[in-house]
């Protein structure tokens, strides 16, 4: 059997209480930016909140996840879809991947439909800096109204 590849997962500290229901649904079903594995092994090995604007864990959970043998940390959708998006998720991922030479993937579960209308209709992701973000997590039309 092969080695798993494992996973860290931040959430957005607005949503700290999140007990990861839709982010471990991905993994399971290897949708949304868990895609990417769709062939492979994977096993989670952190989960964990950026703490907080502007993110003051995510100067040490690069660190312990990946003495914990994190190969890949996602920043969860919810840093996506919340409101307004994190402002600092390009900042996040520079950062750690810079810092703790990681892979970082922008996103975990696929985008709910109702998130993409509510930020259509307000404009938050109108800038051509957010589609290389939102990629891995927007999914169909049908696998998003599955997360809503």
């Amino acid at each position: 059997m092969s080695k798993p590849i494992r996973i860290g997962i931040v959430i957005c500290d607005r949503y700290r209480t999140c007990a990861g229901g839709k982010c471990l649904r991905a993994m399971r079903e290897r949708a949304g930016a868990f895609s990417i594995y769709a062939d492979k092994e994977i096993e989670l090995a952190g989960y964990t909140t950026c703490n907080g604007c502007p993110g003051g864990n995510i100067e040490y959970l690069g660190d312990e996840m990946v003495k914990n043998g994190v190969e890949v940390i996602h920043l969860a959708t919810g840093l996506l879809v919340g409101y307004p998006p994190c402002p600092y998720i390009e900042t996040f991922k520079s950062f750690l991947e810079n810092q703790y030479k990681v892979k970082v993937v922008v996103g975990t579960h696929p985008i709910p439909e109702k998130y993409l209308t509510m930020h259509s209709r307000l404009g938050s992701w109108d800038g051509p800096e957010w589609q290389p973000v939102l990629e891995a997590a927007i999914a169909d039309e049908a696998t998003r109204k599955e997360y809503d």
